[in-house]
């Protein structure tokens, strides 16, 4: 039977690059900064040789992408009561966010390949 509590939370299941995983537990109005601050605060042991010196180097990856700082758990339509899994990883800067996706560097690949003279 499903809880109320499992409807208002998102389980986070986190992987590092190294492959430990940590489950956590947060609302759908966590943002990305949120859960890296969270994260960082909340160390797991067995986690000592990744740790970070700053919770503002956390980078979260669902589906292939970075979520920048003011995603909610909510906005990724994530569901509620069961675990989600995201990659952790340690890094000072983010690409810029792109609307077009992977089509957009494909024309432009395209566009500037080759001119025959």
């Amino acid at each position: 039977m499903t809880s109320q509590r499992d409807l208002d939370t998102v389980n986070l299941r986190l992987i590092l690059v190294s492959g430990k995983t940590q489950d956590f537990t947060f609302s759908p109005n966590d943002s990305a900064t949120d859960i890296a601050r969270h994260v960082f605060e909340n160390w797991p042991a067995g986690w000592e040789e990744e740790s970070v010196s700053s919770p503002s180097i956390l980078r979260l990856i669902f589906q292939g992408r970075f979520l920048h700082g003011n995603v909610t758990l909510g906005a990724l339509k994530l569901p509620p009561g069961r675990t989600t899994v995201m990659h952790l990883v340690a890094r000072e800067t983010l690409p810029e966010p792109n609307s077009h996706g992977q089509r957009n560097r494909e024309k432009t690949t395209e566009s500037s390949c080759c001119l025959l003279l």
